[in-house]
């Protein structure tokens, strides 16, 4: 969409930033295109490139690029009426205080990171040895989770529940979602982002993906 609007200005020099290292190391010919979906999106646009006198391609992290992935995911919640003119949207920033829990990674008791919530949820019981503050801070995070049986959710936006899943089956979704079912090597955010419209929940999603997104050689 970005070069056929430049294509529309009649810019004739272009750099183009992109945060999937799959998509724009395939159009500098880097890597070897092999999916049928992204062959077709390649031939797309090195068809639109013959329209410039000088376009070059950047891979730019998506963690260095936050603000660019902000306005793509909120145009693609604006429906746009080409009759009539948009008004221009007015972004604020606000600096505010966030919690932040250090939820350390599953011991070698088998147990996942949410079995003191499932515990507390379920039977309203401490961990051993649980200071006070332990308590609040348990009691805090536990009302954003429900109980169904013996599966934990988490409440999500919308009153979407996400269930939560162990360290070995997070593990494979990542795999499932990053190469597996979409084959398109998504990045970490979009990883994250995936995985929970699929309505599962891990406490460290968005660090896990982004780490195993960083791991995977094609990327």
């Amino acid at each position: 969409m970005g070069i056929r609007v430049a294509i529309e200005r009649k810019i004739k020099m272009l750099k183009v930033y992109g945060d999937s290292a799959l998509v724009i190391y395939q159009l500098k010919g880097e890597w070897e295109t092999r999916d049928p979906k992204l062959i077709s999106y390649k031939k797309l646009v090195l068809e639109l490139i013959d329209e410039f006198d000088d376009i070059t391609f950047y891979y730019l992290p998506r963690e260095e690029n936050k603000m660019a992935d902000a306005l793509a995911t909120l145009a693609s919640m604006i429906k746009v009426n080409k009759l009539e003119i948009m008004k221009p949207i007015q972004m604020s920033i606000y600096e505010v205080l966030a919690n932040c829990y250090s939820i350390k990674e599953e011991g070698k008791d088998d147990h996942p990171w949410y079995q003191s919530i499932l515990q507390y949820v379920k039977n309203q019981k401490y961990p051993d040895q649980a200071t006070e503050n332990n308590k609040r801070t348990l009691r805090r995070i536990a009302i954003e989770y429900v109980l169904d049986g013996e599966v934990l959710y988490k409440k999500g936006k919308y009153q979407v529940l996400l269930r939560c899943v162990d360290a070995m089956e997070a593990r494979k979704i990542l795999e499932e979602v990053h190469k597996g079912i979409y084959g398109s090597h998504a990045n970490g955010f979009t990883m994250a982002r995936q995985i929970m419209r699929f309505v599962y929940y891990l406490s460290t999603i968005e660090g896990d993906c982004i780490s195993y997104a960083k791991k995977c050689h094609k990327c």
